[in-house]
């Protein structure tokens, strides 16, 4: 597969041969899902908790006697049936990640990226160097080529000057290429590689 590659001015700077084996997949959206799934699951805080009967503040006195009031038989105000007694069975603190084999993995994010590839909404480009960390003209360059919620994924380090001119600006995003994933990349309408970032996502993935 082969795209033409921008600057940041939106001047061509030539093309770029992608990798089939990576950009140019048929998307499953059942692997897509399965990954989504597991990184949505892995970063739930998993923090939901209630006071079960040994948790609740009360005596411990049995509250009647045993037989002869007609009632049932209880000997704590801590029980379930009671009001502010402890919950049966409630949510605890746990992990809710799963396991995911790790090339299943790699296949979930070639999948992602031959989606945005296959809907036309991938774009090169050259670099993100810029000389000067400036917001208001990075804001403009972006209202020109159209971006409004995009994923900029660059190579193993984001450019110190684009990075803080980006910071302030709603709808874009920007990664180092370890840091791709699945549910960002589909998060966004668009998605922005530059030619470093290629490579080194080519070779995380071959």
């Amino acid at each position: 597969m082969k795209l033409d590659v921008i600057k940041l001015d939106a001047k061509k700077a030539g093309s770029i041969d992608l990798s089939d084996e990576i950009f140019g997949l048929e998307p499953r959206a059942d692997i897509l899902h399965r990954v989504v799934r597991w990184q949505r699951a892995k970063a739930q805080a998993g923090t939901h908790s209630v006071l079960g009967k040994s948790d609740v503040s009360y005596s411990t006195k049995k509250i009647y006697r045993q037989k002869g009031t007609g009632g049932a038989r209880h000997g704590s105000r801590k029980a379930p049936t009671f009001r502010h007694g402890g919950t049966y069975k409630g949510p605890t603190p746990r992990s809710h990640a799963h396991d995911l084999p790790k090339k299943f993995r790699a296949l979930g994010l070639k999948h992602a990226l031959s989606a945005k590839a296959g809907a036309g909404q991938l774009i090169i480009i050259d670099s993100l160097d810029m000389k000067d960390a400036k917001t208001a003209a990075l804001a403009k360059t972006a209202k020109e080529l159209g971006w409004k919620k995009v994923l900029i994924i660059d190579g193993s380090d984001v450019n110190e000057n684009f990075a803080r001119a980006v910071a302030n600006i709603q709808g874009i995003d920007v990664l180092p290429s370890m840091g791709a994933n699945v549910y960002d990349i589909l998060k966004r309408e668009t998605l922005v590689l530059t030619k470093a970032g290629v490579e080194a996502l080519e070779a995380r993935l071959k």
